[in-house]
């Protein structure tokens, strides 16, 4: 088991260490030696980041901020997408009146609305967890929707066989047979979440500072080591999350889905 997993971590280790080998490269020998705070060296980054008690203690508030207001804002959004996939897939009138405003929520400028949320919800928490709600949706309400109408006709006419109702049809058959489109789409939203967190925090500017707060500050004040580390704790933040989603998936649903049995 430990070998196996040692065999998997080589190739993007291998990668880590050919892309450190590259910023180095540039950092002292294609930037002026004026121009190096553009991009510092990776030492100096994890030093300054995470080494200085300081930014340390900046940088791991902002993360546990942005942490809770994507874990809240994703658990919302799974919530309403779920409910509104199964509502869809009861009826044809039901999914032509809700599926536009789904799409809706995919293709609306979230900046242009940043502004108004802040000013009915004032800048704080709650105007961050609707961000993330409105950006992280979409794909928990279609990943659903397709697996609850995934499942065989042949079984469909069994239940009906047995004069099964619609709760009986959907907690036996929809819901477990849709587990798995369940679980790409919480996988793919989990990533939007964290995305939608920062960039709330970014725009509103006020209220307790998160990642994107920090991004903010630190780009404008050109502390660039800083900068770089609040960037890469927010990729490892996006990745512990996504990797988080797809072995709950595989433990939960991989022994009888091909899709996730890998």
């Amino acid at each position: 088991m430990l070998l196996s997993y040692f065999k998997k971590a080589i190739p993007p280790v291998i990668v880590l260490f050919l892309v450190m080998i590259i910023h180095y490269f540039i950092t002292y020998f294609v930037l002026d030696p004026t121009r190096r705070f553009l991009l510092p060296p990776p030492h100096s980054i994890i030093y300054e980041g995470f080494f200085v008690p300081k930014h340390r203690d900046e940088i791991l508030r902002g993360l546990l901020i942005t942490t809770k207001v994507s874990l809240i804002g994703l658990s919302i959004a799974y919530l309403i997408g779920f409910i509104t996939a199964l509502l869809m897939s009861q009826a044809k009138w039901i999914e032509r009146s809700l599926y536009p405003w789904a799409v809706f929520t995919q293709t609306v400028p979230i900046l242009a609305l940043v502004p108004l949320i802040g000013f009915w919800f004032g800048f704080d928490i709650l105007a961050r967890i609707i961000v993330v709600v409105i950006i992280s949706i979409f794909p928990i309400i279609i990943n659903t929707l397709t697996g609850l109408r995934g499942a065989s006709r042949n079984l469909h006419d069994l239940l009906t066989l047995h004069n099964a109702n619609r709760w009986t049809r959907a907690t036996k058959l929809m819901i477990p047979y849709a587990l798995p489109d369940m679980f790409t789409g919480l996988r793919t939203s989990a990533g939007l979440a964290i995305i939608g967190s920062i960039v709330g925090d970014f725009f509103f500017g006020r209220g307790s500072p998160g990642l994107g707060m920090l991004l903010k500050a630190y780009g404008q004040r050109l502390r660039t080591e800083e900068l770089l580390s609040a960037t890469l704790v927010s990729c490892l933040l996006g990745i512990t999350v996504f990797w988080s989603f797809s072995y709950l998936g595989r433990k939960l649903v991989g022994h009888w889905s091909e899709s996730w049995s890998s």
